[in-house]
């Protein structure tokens, strides 16, 4: 597992998977369903592993926090960069920085929340986050209001951000102020767009980010890969041909629920087996159930033709 500081060209080299947490019926971890999970990206090509709200992280139990950390380093090859996720209140925050700390992952992402949030708050708990956990943060940018450009700066000068995940959605792409404004502030070589393949090819060609996260890419590693590669290349007519691949899984993650459907997808396709969802989350219909192994079959079926 790979524990040198991230640098930009870490985030260039890989989709930034982030994978569903297989569990056992008590909920327990299940190592050898994880290990298929991470074995079947690594066949793919992908080497970033960010395991965050796909995990359902932000129902971890503190007591099996540690645990989770432990299981996360064993699976992981050598080259991996494998990144946990700690969060989102701050309580959490407080707790699970002491135990990151004694860790050698070189960052964990802080999830997001919009509830009980003010700009200066989110910066203060991120600085509190860091200075325990004694390495930087992924700062996840998901909702507007969330925090402010300058708060984000003055963060990233100060060496408390290894890098940002941005997923605010918009109803047209091109358009986001924000993104501008944070791209100006920051630069772009540490915003990886947070949404998947949708809206990846607009946000590395027009924004100029730095790469972009997938759930999907559990389930089609390598055309995800492919993906990124093209679009890397200004290969854009390419990138939306393999886009487009997605879109099916994609929009019933969307009608559903992104969690779920992934959840289900990787168990479904014959991946691995991801046992059963957490609460406050439920499974999914039996009959959504049987669209989801479908698409996901066709989904992996298209993935090993490449």
């Amino acid at each position: 597992m790979q524990t040198a500081e991230i640098t930009p060209a870490d985030l260039r080299a890989s989709v930034v998977s982030v994978p569903p947490l297989a569990r056992n019926a008590d909920y327990s971890f299940n190592k050898l369903e994880n290990q298929k999970m991470v074995d079947h990206l690594a066949a793919g090509g992908v080497t970033t592993l960010l395991y965050g709200g796909n995990a359902i992280l932000h129902h971890v139990a503190i007591s099996e926090y540690a645990s989770l950390l432990e299981m996360l380093t064993e699976i992981a090859a050598e080259e991996m960069l494998i990144i946990p996720s700690v969060g989102p209140g701050f309580g959490m925050l407080r707790d699970l920085a002491k135990i990151f700390s004694q860790f050698t992952f070189p960052t964990t992402m802080i999830l997001p929340t919009r509830d009980m949030v003010t700009s200066t708050g989110v910066a203060q708990a991120v600085r509190q986050f860091v200075d325990v956990a004694g390495k930087p943060a992924v700062l996840y940018i998901k909702h507007d209001g969330f925090i402010e450009v300058d708060d984000v700066q003055k963060l990233m000068a100060d060496g408390c951000l290894s890098w940002i995940k941005y997923a605010i959605v918009r109803e047209n792409t091109t358009d986001d102020n924000y993104l501008r404004s944070l791209a100006d502030a920051v630069g772009t070589e540490r915003i990886i767009s947070g949404m998947g393949e949708q809206p990846a090819i607009i946000h590395m060609r027009d924004f100029q980010l730095a790469g972009f996260t997938s759930g999907t890419v559990c389930v089609a590693p390598k055309l995800s890969l492919q993906m990124l590669h093209a679009i890397q290349q200004n290969e854009f007519e390419q990138a939306e041909k393999v886009r487009n691949i997605f879109k099916t899984l994609e929009d019933l993650r969307n009608s559903i629920n992104r969690v779920r459907v992934l959840h289900t997808a990787v168990t479904q396709a014959g991946i691995a087996n991801m046992g059963p969802i957490l609460p406050l989350l439920c499974e999914v219909t039996s009959e959504q159930q049987a669209v989801i192994k479908e698409t996901a079959k066709e989904l992996l079926q298209q993935n090993e033709m490449n």
